[in-house]
């Protein structure tokens, strides 16, 4: 079963065609890189599909619904949820604190943070559960902005993770770390992906790790 299709979707700027007539179809379960050249368009279409653009035209369906229109928020619900290749935390929170913020957004719950995470006995196992999945236990009460460049993207996938999405963008997570930390960084992410059966798509541009971990590969 397709979990994402687009149909003919564009997105101008001015001149530039960053996503011209894309017809891209991804099926439940796949581990997709998304590759090309700098300036072929793959940041839009993540952009464009994770609703932080409007497309010109064209559609997005998800799990045969058309989403089109719908919100960053609505799409998160439906199970759409994305990181970033600079990654978007809250630098001055910890990092059991960022990824409790991703749940308590999950779940609509809006009172005051600190308070929150002393009451909510299962949103406290649940953050603890995602920083131990990926390596971050030790990080636990360290604030975003101390960590290595390798342990925020994780971080920042994590943020992803926990919203429970059924389909995961990842917007080139190993840019910017060492050779060394690319494999741990993917291996962790490949890991948890795969073992909770979330489709994925990554932008990468490190073509041994595209040829490493994904399943398919699509050309932009």
């Amino acid at each position: 079963m397709n979990i994402l299709e687009t149909v003919d979707l564009k997105k101008y700027f001015g001149d530039t065609r960053a996503v011209d007539n894309v017809n891209l179809t991804i099926a439940e379960g796949e581990f997709i890189s998304l590759v090309g050249p700098n300036g072929a368009g793959k940041t839009s279409l993540v952009n464009v599909v994770s609703a932080y653009l409007r497309p010109d035209s064209g559609r997005v369906l998800f799990k045969g619904e058309d989403v089109t229109q719908a919100s960053v928020t609505e799409r998160v619900k439906a199970g759409i949820a994305r990181s970033f290749q600079l990654v978007n935390l809250f630098d001055d929170l910890s990092a059991f604190e960022n990824v409790a913020l991703a749940i308590f957004s999950r779940e609509g719950k809006t009172r005051n943070l600190a308070t929150l995470a002393d009451l909510d006995r299962a949103v406290t196992q649940e953050t603890d559960t995602v920083l131990g999945q990926f390596g971050l236990a030790g990080k636990r009460d360290e604030r975003a902005r101390d960590l290595a460049q390798g342990e925020r993207k994780l971080l920042d996938v994590a943020l992803a993770y926990a919203l429970r999405p059924k389909l995961l963008f990842l917007d080139e997570p190993t840019s910017g770390v060492s050779t060394r930390d690319k494999g741990m960084i993917m291996d962790r992410i490949a890991s948890v992906v795969r073992g909770e059966g979330i489709t994925a798509v990554i932008v990468e541009h490190d073509m041994d790790v595209v040829f490493k971990y994904s399943n398919r590969i699509v050309v932009m």
